[in-house]
């Protein structure tokens, strides 16, 4: 069951099981989690369940919703991600993403050009797309020995470490540079 610990100066002040899909956060009496601190808004974030993933969204508030110390409006969640709303320090916890994610191998996309360039993807899912539909799509599916990517859709193929990809699904390995539809990627596992 996915839970929130809500601290402040470093003392844990309660621990919230996420039973319902919805959880507000706020200062008004009515939130199922009450902060009552003058920095925090009436109405100021939500917290919503899709399956096992948790998203937390600010409500437009005065003083913002932080997420590992990045100002969000809407952020999906990952295990031990820790959430700021005024000096209040709050961390999610989510056993089952844990999980399913330690099972077998971590990965991830870092991008290296183009317009996204030095953002990480976790491969988190068990099969997650990159490309353009249209252009280039390729896929990556985890396994329970690793990752593998294959070519989808589009006229282009992937490349990945200079080659062509062609039509079998091909293993990857920590490091391995990938070119999609012109934009250069780097799989990271560990």
């Amino acid at each position: 069951m996915p839970k929130m610990i809500i601290s402040l100066d470093g003392e844990v002040l309660k621990e919230v099981e996420l039973t319902k899909d919805r959880t507000s956060l706020g200062r008004r009496p009515y939130n199922d989690i009450v902060i009552d601190n003058m920095a925090v808004s009436g109405e100021h974030a939500v917290l919503q369940m899709s399956g096992n993933e948790g998203y937390i969204e600010d409500l437009n508030s005065t003083n913002g919703t932080y997420v590992n110390g990045k100002t969000v409006k809407k952020q999906l969640l990952q295990n031990n991600d820790l959430i700021e709303i005024g000096k209040y320090r709050i961390q999610y916890v989510n056993e089952v993403q844990q999980i399913s994610s330690a099972a077998g191998f971590n990965g991830a996309i870092k991008v290296m050009s183009g317009a996204a360039a030095g953002r990480e993807m976790a491969l988190v899912k068990a099969v997650t797309t990159l490309g353009k539909p249209g252009v280039t799509v390729a896929a990556i599916t985890r396994r329970p020995n690793g990752f593998v990517i294959a070519h989808v859709e589009g006229t282009t193929q992937p490349i990945v470490n200079g080659a062509s990809l062609g039509m079998d699904a091909v293993a990857l390995k920590n490091g391995d540079l990938i070119e999609l539809a012109g934009t250069q990627m780097q799989f990271v596992q560990y």
